[in-house]
């Protein structure tokens, strides 16, 4: 499906109601509903990473340095959302940041949070060659990450987030006006032709 096809399944007006609440959730449903009888596939809480370091090899060593505990434990990471075009079988995983920022009236300590920091395991070697390989992405980062919140408006984080992803900065979107048009359009304009 194309972007102008996409484009046009846009129709708010039905689904504003139910867009409410938790901005994970509302995400998910706006997307969701952008997807409905297209080639994209969403899915909440994806489980493909949810135990990728349990048997992580480490040397003998360093086993013997460490507990090792006799029971059974699940150890990984889960991203919020996973988004596959069905045709090409290519998979993009998204990550949502809420967080609060220095903004007008606030105190600079309002931006304190960590949220943002800890995407950047998204940017590390190991990882980004299991998510290199589970994407099927050639080109560009396998992950997509939506900033909410005062933080999409913090002088200090703006600039951190921006230099992080360097060239590719079509891989985050700080959406401050919370309208699903803004969300769709990065979508279809922005991630779409990774997915291609």
């Amino acid at each position: 499906m194309g972007k102008d096809e996409l484009r046009l399944r846009a129709n708010w007006q039905t689904v504003s109601g139910a867009l409410a609440g938790k901005i994970e959730t509302r995400i998910y449903s706006i997307l969701d509903y952008l997807f409905t009888d297209t080639t994209y596939r969403i899915t909440d809480k994806p489980k493909e990473f949810s135990r990728i370091y349990e048997d992580w090899p480490i040397s003998i060593e360093e086993q013997q340095q460490i507990y090792n505990p006799d029971i059974a434990y699940r150890h990984g990471f889960q991203p919020d959302l996973s988004i596959e075009n069905t045709a090409t079988g290519k998979k993009i995983f998204v990550e949502i940041k809420r967080q609060d920022g220095w903004v007008e009236g606030l105190n600079r300590s309002a931006g304190r949070g960590n949220a943002h920091e800890r995407l950047c395991k998204y940017f590390t070697t190991g990882l980004r060659k299991i998510l290199d390989r589970e994407s099927k992405i050639k080109r560009g980062l396998p992950f997509w990450i939506i900033f909410a919140g005062n933080i999409t408006r913090d002088p200090c984080r703006v600039r951190e987030i921006t230099c992080w992803f360097d060239v590719y900065v079509d891989h985050f979107f700080f959406w401050r006006d919370q309208h699903p048009d803004s969300l769709c359009d990065h979508f279809i304009d922005k991630i779409t032709h990774l997915l291609d």
